[in-house]
Order: structure tokens, then sequence, then C-alpha cells
């Protein structure tokens, strides 16, 4: 009969596969920095600068599939909720997109 870690190890190792598990402990330590997150103690303004380097990050998170990292930098920097326009981003960096720049 399997024990109660055996039965742990083959659920971990389930949910690692199928990638949940990390899914999991994003999503638990975003709720962690949510709940933690001191809502009295103002943030300083974001620069122009701040904010773009903080947008290209996010959009680097995004592509990469790190919803619940993305929520926590949006959480943690002020970020609006909704992402600046890409095109908007790339006018401002000077950056001229090609056709395989634009699938990134």
């Amino acid at each position: 009969m399997a024990t109660v870690s055996d039965l742990k190890a083959v659920l971990t190792d389930t949910l690692d596969k199928r990638g949940v598990l990390g899914q999991l402990k994003a999503r638990v330590r975003s709720e962690v920095f949510a709940a933690l997150d001191d809502q009295s103690e103002p943030r300083p303004e974001l620069s122009h600068e701040n904010l773009l380097i903080n947008e290209m990050i996010r959009e680097y998170l995004a592509f990469n599939k790190y919803k619940y990292t993305a929520s926590v930098l949006t959480a943690e920097t002020g970020l609006p909720d909704i992402p600046l326009d890409r095109s908007f981003l790339a006018r401002e960096l000077n950056l001229v997109e090609d056709s395989n720049a634009q699938s990134v």
C-alpha cells in the first residue's frame, strides 16, 4: 500500500510534468505579495524612462507566459493594468520593427 509520502511524490511529479506546479507556486507568491503590499506607503513616481523599462519587462514576461510574475511586477511598480501599445513603445525607443521582431 502506498504511503502518504509516496502519494505526495507522485502528485508533485505529475503536477510538475503537466506544468501546473510552477503555475501554482507563482500564483501563491503573487497572492502573498498582494496581501503583504503596503498600500499606505506611497510609491515614488515613475520616470518616463522607468515606465518604458517596466513596460518592456512586462512585454517579455507576457511573451513567455509568466503571467503571475507580470501581475506582481504590475502591482509592485504601479503600472497601469492595460499595457502600453507596442507601436508606442517602438516609437519611444526608436525601434524599427521588421516581420521577425513583430512576432516576438
